[in-house]
């Protein structure tokens, strides 16, 4: 049974590979969309799909603007069911002494304070209606310190706790709140950056995308602040 069809997902950083692989399933599945993007677009054999598709160019590091974008989704649809937190940022190559001030924020912001900000706009709608799922994105390389990565493992180590905390905060009001701990996603960019790499540990952003699907639907109502690993292919 379709757990999913005619409701409403928020889709963040959906010009991405992850995020656009993610709408694509979603809205195969009868999701109504809001699409939240920086500058990108959406995929485009969604971009005509006025009717439940909306495409937002939003910069979530922005308190206000994600606030505003919340208000624009409840005038289009009325009702917000789903948030899929796909937005963030990479960086590595220096050791924490080297890294810059700058490089701390920007990947604090990127992928903890766009979620912050998000889940700021939306938890309170999903309070109201007694419903929601929440699905935000860690990485498995959070899980544990690593050379010449610290800003983002430290950030993405934020997503996970931050999981946590919402998830403690919310589950008595129906919302559901859990992220996906991807490992290397299989894209052209990260083949190109990396020819020598294994691929064979990567995954598709299809098949991650189908987790965060499964974490959107009802079928994962028994889960509640999981972190779910996700990486290599399968059969």
């Amino acid at each position: 049974m379709n757990t999913l069809d005619g409701k409403v997902a928020i889709i963040t950083g959906a010009s991405g590979s992850l995020g656009a692989a993610a709408a694509r399933i979603f809205f195969r599945e009868g999701v109504r969309l809001a699409l939240v993007h920086l500058q990108h677009g959406v995929p485009p054999e969604l971009a005509n799909a006025h009717g439940t598709v909306l495409s937002l160019a939003v910069d979530l590091q922005n308190p206000e603007a994600a606030g505003n974008m919340v208000a624009e989704v409840l005038q289009r649809f009325g009702r917000i069911d789903i948030l899929a937190n796909i937005a963030g940022g990479f960086s590595m190559g220096e050791a924490v002494h080297e890294v810059s001030h700058e490089t701390w924020e920007r990947m604090f912001s990127l992928n903890a304070g766009t979620l912050i900000n998000a889940c700021r706009a939306v938890i309170p709608v999903m309070r109201k209606q007694r419903y929601g799922k929440i699905v935000n994105v860690g990485a498995q390389s959070a899980q544990t310190g690593k050379a010449l990565m610290a800003p983002y493992i430290v950030s993405k180590s934020a997503v996970i706790r931050l999981t946590e905390c919402m998830n403690e905060e919310n589950r008595g009001f129906g919302i559901n709140i859990n992220c996906v701990l991807p490992g290397t996603i299989d894209t052209l960019q990260n083949r190109s950056q990396m020819p020598d790499a294994d691929r064979s540990l990567w995954a598709s952003p299809e098949a991650i995308a189908e987790v965060i699907a499964f974490l959107a639907s009802n079928a994962s109502r028994a889960l509640h602040g999981a972190s779910v690993p996700v990486s290599g292919p399968c059969g």
